[in-house]
């Protein structure tokens, strides 16, 4: 017999139907009638299925005795109507085994209620609870619309290399890849000599997938990619991880006005077919964790986003009347607090800013024809501020060359990059979307560290 899954059973099973069922005891009752009732879960949905189990079951008692809260079991029964309030279907057990016990002196996840961060160290079994289950349903709901998304409209899926000797950022802040000698370089006072590393130059662990996948868009057309990327920032914030996902889409032909209509697109579109899809587990979350929630997540879905470019957004904030921590001057990168106010108490809705200070943004971003802006665009929305950053690329080999000097960089090192603007060179667009902070946005989670399955922060990567 197949088993069945308990979203299935407690949706569409149908009474006197036989299933196999299998999953994890939540909670045990027994009754002195010599029958006992189990609450069921497998992770499929939010609701446990009830599991009546009564003596008729062989060797019941000392089955029985084994199970807790935390242990594992098999179940074959059939389906029945509930008598029970909040559940129209329950299982009269015909067999039970039980697949693995959990002590319940030494089950961490014996009792309820317990904290985001005791629950952080427990990352190998917090997605047993409520909260992490739904989370790992919304996160996988988000990126099958993130596919569906570009693969509907034709783009092609690219894989960018994990591993690079290129910093898209030019921040500095990658993970060096080496198979040096650590300990002999510790005692070495010379300089190191990368061409005896395994790539036979510095290499690290990339922190987009940008400049590759601007190779592929200018010659099949609209890519993205959509993998891990990593920073070496040390920072402890609610809103930093060393290991993230991102999804970044390359589009030829694409000018600033376009990345935008598609930013916007892309992002109303993948949280209405989370809504659809995660109803229950939304409303889970906007009960528990964020009573807003709901009606945020339908506001970006019904609305347009708000358009206006940094320096008006700057006028803004400067006539607010509003004291931030951080002070508002035209050239400095906006913070979070400032993105929020805009977003949350200004306009109330979604916005797209556009034409930052030159001086701020990175050097692939196409530069304005007053010198100091350039064609970039963030998408600011409601708890979270910046959820997209992008820009049209600039496209002019000369400029390019200029912009990397200005940046500390070495052309020479991105012979590559520039070449892509010698032969057949073509305005073109893109931009990044950070998959955690879509899933702090749809979720209301406070901290990025409870939006991926396995946190990677300094000092922390246990799991």
């Amino acid at each position: 017999m197949t088993r069945t899954r308990v979203a299935h059973i407690l949706k569409t099973g149908q009474p006197e139907t036989t299933v196999d069922v299998r999953g994890w005891v939540r909670t045990k009752r027994e009754s002195k009638q010599d029958f006992a009732f189990l609450e069921l879960n497998d992770g499929s949905c939010m609701k446990n299925l009830q599991v009546v189990v009564d003596a008729r079951i062989p060797d019941y008692s000392t089955l029985i005795k084994q199970i807790q809260t935390g242990a594992s079991v098999a179940v074959i029964g059939t389906i029945k109507e509930s008598l029970g309030k909040g559940q129209r279907v329950e299982v009269h057990a015909q067999s039970l085994k039980v697949l693995g016990t959990a002590d319940p002196a030494t089950y961490p996840l014996q009792k309820k209620g317990h904290s985001f961060e005791f629950l952080r160290e427990k990352a190998h079994l917090r997605p047993r609870t409520n909260t992490f289950g739904a989370i790992a349903r919304v996160r996988n709901a988000l990126c099958a619309a993130i596919h569906n998304f570009f693969q509907e409209r034709e783009f092609l899926y690219v894989q960018t290399p994990i591993i690079t000797t290129s910093d898209c950022e030019g921040a500095g802040q990658v993970f060096q890849v080496t198979t040096l000698d650590l300990a002999r370089l510790q005692q070495s006072k010379g300089p190191l000599d990368y061409s005896q590393d395994f790539f036979g130059k510095k290499a690290g662990l990339t922190v987009s997938g940008q400049l590759e996948g601007e190779i592929f868009a200018t010659a099949v057309g609209d890519v993205y990619t959509f993998g891990p990327t990593f920073r070496a920032e040390n920072s402890n914030t609610t809103r930093h991880l060393a290991e993230f996902w991102m999804v970044e889409p390359e589009m030829p032909f694409y000018e600033l006005e376009e990345n935008m209509d598609l930013a916007e697109s892309f992002v109303r579109s993948i949280i209405k077919d989370v809504m659809n899809k995660c109803s229950e587990d939304l409303e889970f979350f906007n009960e528990r964790i964020e009573p807003t929630l709901l009606a945020s997540l339908q506001n970006i879905v019904e609305n347009d986003f708000i358009r206006l470019t940094y320096t008006e957004a700057i006028k803004i904030l400067e006539e607010s009347g509003q004291k931030f921590e951080f002070p508002i001057a035209w050239g400095h990168d906006m913070q979070s607090e400032h993105e929020r106010y805009l977003t949350e108490k200004h306009f109330k809705q979604p916005v797209i800013l556009t034409d930052y200070p030159r001086a701020i943004k990175s050097f692939y971003m196409r530069c304005n024809e007053d010198g100091k802006t350039v064609r970039a665009m963030d998408v600011l929305v409601p708890r979270i501020g910046e959820i997209i950053g992008g820009s049209q690329r600039e496209e002019r080999h000369d400029v390019l060359i200029e912009r990397m000097k200005e940046s500390g960089l070495v052309p020479e090192d991105y012979w590559w990059y520039l070449e892509l603007r010698q032969y057949g060179t073509v305005p073109h667009s893109g931009f990044g979307l950070g998959l955690e902070r879509t899933v702090q946005l749809v979720t209301g989670m406070t901290n990025i560290r409870d939006c991926i399955p396995f946190p990677r922060t300094p000092k922390s990567a246990d799991f």
